[in-house]
């Protein structure tokens, strides 16, 4: 890479070093879990305004994120997940959700199916977005959302609800 690439490297590094800049809207809480929470209202925010303007692939990748910041919600809200815990892999994280209970074993191996295919056909470009997909993710992730929020007392916190 040439020198102006590595500087931009090295200014990205440092970006993410030290206390925080500016906040995102809605972010600036302590709690772990209202972090993700409303991490996962954002991106279905994005998504709905991303996906009326035709940008199909980024309306899948945020629906897919989504359903993961909610499930992650739940898992600290519930005690099953320590706010410093990180998931890496999103089957084990599926996972996790069908054992506390927020669906059924097939449920969240359906989800993992769903995530894995996405990756190999549109991510990986060996097959590409369409409008019926992302609108179909996008509505798969609103209402998880929706469902995984409204069983808990923390409804009023959601921003999708403001």
């Amino acid at each position: 890479m040439n020198d102006d690439i590595r500087d931009r490297l090295a200014e990205a590094e440092r970006s993410f070093e030290g206390s925080p800049g500016t906040i995102e809207e809605g972010l600036d809480v302590d709690d772990a879990e209202l972090v993700q929470l409303r991490r996962a209202c954002r991106l279905l925010e994005v998504g709905s305004n991303l996906l009326d303007r035709g940008y199909y692939t980024v309306v899948i990748e945020s629906a897919f994120v989504a359903i993961e910041r909610t499930i992650q919600f739940r898992l600290i809200h519930d005690g099953a997940m320590s706010p410093s815990e990180v998931i890496s892999s999103h089957r084990r994280l599926y996972q996790r959700g069908a054992e506390i209970g927020l669906y059924d074993d097939a449920f969240g191996d359906d989800l993992a199916e769903l995530w894995n295919r996405n990756r190999t056909e549109t991510y990986y470009r060996l097959g590409i977005a369409t409008k019926e997909q992302a609108k179909a993710m996008y509505s798969l992730a609103d209402d998880i959302h929706r469902h995984l929020i409204d069983v808990t007392r923390m409804s009023h916190e959601c921003l999708c609800r403001r």
